[in-house]
């Protein structure tokens, strides 16, 4: 059960009206997820989003990897919302149901069919476990990404962990019958 109530446009002071049209004629088209919890402070909610619309539409990391990072984060976390929001953008990047699959189980072993598939993975899972990457996995990324693209990387994974963090805390779930592949 939700621990805020699902917000209203209408029941929102005015600074926080102004933060959900932003979002509600941006990118998203809508106030969900994570953004129904943050909305709570205009401020946090507006300064996230802003972060968010450069790492999820801008940034240099190709978005078939960004979407496999994103999982990454999700399944750390177990942050169904999350899933449920990027597991079919992931598919619509095609990304194979069977890695898709895998990362969404925890898998060691996962049936990659692209190299930077298993780069992404590795980085992603190495710096959530362990709060650092090693050499090797940080040149085989900066190989992929360049220098540049390895930063937005390691900014995507903080602010896909800020948002899983909103959404476990404030337990915004996906509709039902939704089941995360964790679970």
């Amino acid at each position: 059960m939700a621990r805020l109530p699902v917000p209203r446009r209408e029941a929102l002071e005015p600074a926080q009206q102004v933060v959900w049209d932003r979002i509600a004629s941006g990118a998203r088209g809508g106030v969900g997820g994570p953004f129904t919890a943050l909305i709570t402070s205009a401020e946090l909610c507006s300064r996230v989003e802003q972060l968010g619309v450069f790492i999820r539409y801008e940034c240099s990391v190709p978005m078939r990897l960004r979407e496999i990072a994103i999982l990454c984060v999700g399944q750390h976390w177990k942050a169904e919302y999350e899933w449920y929001a990027h597991a079919p953008i992931a598919a619509q990047q095609g990304v194979p149901e069977a890695v898709i699959q895998a990362i969404g189980t925890g898998a060691g072993s996962i049936p990659f069919d692209a190299e930077p598939d298993r780069v992404v993975v590795g980085f992603v899972r190495e710096l959530l476990r362990t709060g650092q990457v090693g050499d090797a996995t940080y040149a085989a990324t900066t190989a992929l990404l360049g220098e540049k693209g390895t930063v937005e990387l390691t900014g995507l994974v903080g602010y896909y962990s800020l948002l899983a963090m909103q959404l476990n805390v404030f337990r915004v779930s996906p509709p039902d019958p939704f089941k995360a592949p964790w679970g």
